[in-house]
């Protein structure tokens, strides 16, 4: 018996395949056409062709902000991984406690990223914020708009402080999927507690990890509006990130052709970095199973 196929339901999808045409093709497609173009202004363009990718391969600007893009971004995944990890394992998984916890983990992601921003712009000043002055009155000196160690600090805090619980909450459901039979059988094995993450739960959490690292990492790597209320990209250039730097290049500058170029290239790392860590992971998922 042969089964009827129906292609119908593809007329309900056509809505959302055009909104997102008007949403995401479109625009990339104007930033495209901008890469291979000059103007000087009265809305005349002039073939450029890859003129505007060439340059930004050879400026050192652009290679300054993608190194400290990838320091950012390698920190922050060492630290908010493992954390995040850590958080889930010691986290009740159970009762009252268990929703108690999920909800103050959840809190901090529900703060838009300006005020999270703003928060520790105020949290970091000697003056008014309160970690900023118990510093100063420790004698410990700390100034984020002038030492260059303060505001690598001060970021990486705030977006550790920010998103582990992302981390967390993702750990904790990969925890959570693990059937009591597994425990039990470790447990008449005499296991150590070692034993039992390195061969129960964390192969049991690589999925989920799997996905809290690519978020993490495209987050990190795209992250413009924290750093910027804090520091601004200062002192001097030394939190200069690349989202940063583009819209210093588009907006400050002005420097349409060379900003497209140099977005399109952001974009092209991303999408390379993004899917050599999916393959990695996926690769390694496979030789666990």
């Amino acid at each position: 018996m042969e089964k009827t196929v129906n292609q119908k339901a593809w007329f309900l999808i056509i809505p959302v395949l055009l909104l997102v045409a008007f949403s995401a093709v479109i625009p990339v497609m104007t930033v495209v056409n901008y890469s291979v173009q000059d103007t000087f202004g009265n809305n005349q363009f002039f073939w450029a062709g890859i003129e505007w990718y060439a340059e930004m391969l050879q400026s050192e600007r652009m290679w300054d902000a993608l190194g400290r893009q990838l320091m950012f971004s390698g920190i922050i995944l060492a630290i908010e991984i493992p954390l995040g990890i850590f958080v889930a394992l010691n986290m009740p998984k159970s009762g009252f406690w268990s929703s108690f916890c999920l909800v103050m983990m959840s809190l901090p992601l529900l703060i838009p990223w300006n005020v999270v921003g703003t928060i520790w712009q105020i949290f970091g000043r000697v003056d008014i914020g309160l970690l900023g002055y118990t510093l100063d009155a420790l004698g410990i000196e700390y100034n984020y708009t002038q030492d260059v160690l303060a505001a690598w600090a001060t970021i990486i805090v705030m977006d550790v402080w920010h998103w582990t619980s992302l981390v967390a909450l993702l750990a904790f459901a990969g925890l959570k999927s693990i059937p009591d039979a597994y425990y039990q059988a470790a447990k008449i094995d005499q296991a150590s507690r070692w034993n039992v993450f390195r061969y129960i739960e964390l192969p049991k959490m690589m999925g989920v990890l799997m996905i809290a690292i690519l978020l993490r990492f495209m987050d990190s790597f795209m992250i413009y509006t924290e750093p910027f209320v804090v520091t601004g990209g200062g002192p001097g250039n030394a939190t200069t990130l690349l989202s940063i730097d583009l819209v210093k290049m588009a907006l400050g500058q002005f420097d349409l052709g060379p900003a497209a170029a140099f977005s399109i290239m952001y974009y092209l790392v991303i999408l390379t970095i993004s899917y050599v860590f999916y393959t990695v992971m996926t690769t390694m998922d496979k030789k666990e199973g």
